[in-house]
């Protein structure tokens, strides 16, 4: 890592150079927002294919937006970035590119207003963050997802992701590889960090956005692959709890956990504990757009 090249302050310099003060406002107060992209290597190709940057970083203005930052890169500016790092950086597998928008005066106080914003980008290496081959046990997490009106999900904000950190952790000191959280209401809302999934009677169930949940750009991948592959029938609707006990098939998916099949629920076997029909297949695809080798969704990834 300290040998690669990061953008900061407007520049690419070397990664170990990029530092910011202990009294930045980001560091003090968690006033950043970010996303996590991946780049796929496909060897055969010897190229990087740019899984679907230009979504991210719409997304990553609309944070900047709830944040009021003033961020003076425009999205296809942001993505042209990311394309020039990852040039720059020598990397023949899977990477992750991880942009930041950042309050960054010295200065004491949490306000956002009269306060500077600048931004940063760097890659490093990521295989899978979540084992993707077997099903996962999971847990229900006694932290309560954060609702909108405290810290809208929608958002990629750093200082949110203390509500993962939290039940992140609980569930991995109880021997659990991640969680469900629960809204205010006892339902669903996803994963620690990641989009939940669940297939009932051979129809495709996930939570709506308006669940206190990110808006995933690999949830939308999977929901169009879903139906324009597999002729799945999606439903958008709040997911109780003990419905997931008595689900066919469970996974999570995103950027980071990909398509990530779940085995067991606070100890309730879901299906056989195997990986499902439906999610293998919506794993395999999902596997052959993002290394680049199904033209149908070419618009979906940047080769580089």
């Amino acid at each position: 890592m300290l040998d690669n090249i990061a953008f900061f302050e407007g520049k690419f310099i070397p990664f170990k150079d990029a530092k910011i003060s202990i009294m930045t406002h980001a560091f003090l107060y968690g006033t950043s927002v970010f996303e996590g992209i991946r780049a796929y290597w496909n060897e055969k190709k010897k190229k990087f294919y740019l899984f679907r940057a230009l979504e991210h970083f719409e997304r990553f203005k609309n944070s900047t937006k709830i944040l009021r930052m003033n961020l003076k890169y425009n999205t296809k500016e942001l993505v042209d970035l990311s394309c020039e790092l990852i040039k720059k950086n020598s990397y023949k597998e899977d990477i992750y590119i991880r942009p930041t928008a950042y309050k960054s005066s010295l200065k004491i106080g949490p306000s956002l207003i009269n306060t500077e914003d600048d931004f940063c980008m760097f890659t490093m290496p990521m295989g899978d963050y979540i084992d993707t081959k077997k099903g996962i046990a999971v847990c229900t997490s006694s932290w309560q997802r954060v609702e909108d009106n405290s810290i809208p999900a929608r958002a990629k904000i750093s200082g949110s992701y203390i509500n993962t950190a939290l039940a992140k952790a609980e569930a991995q000191l109880n021997n659990f590889a991640d969680c469900l959280m629960l809204d205010d209401r006892g339902h669903i809302c996803e994963g620690s960090a990641m989009n939940f999934f669940m297939i009932k009677n051979n129809k495709l169930i996930t939570s709506p956005i308006y669940s206190d949940l990110l808006e995933g750009v690999t949830r939308d991948s999977i929901i169009k692959i879903a139906k324009q592959e597999l002729n799945l029938e999606v439903v958008e609707r709040e997911i109780d709890r003990s419905e997931a006990f008595l689900a066919d098939e469970l996974f999570f998916c995103g950027t980071g956990a990909q398509v990530s099949p779940i085995s067991s629920v606070d100890h309730y076997i879901v299906g056989n504990g195997a990986i499902g029909e439906i999610t293998a297949k919506l794993q395999e695809i999902y596997f052959a757009i993002v290394k680049g080798e199904n033209p149908k969704y070419s618009n979906w990834y940047i080769e580089i």
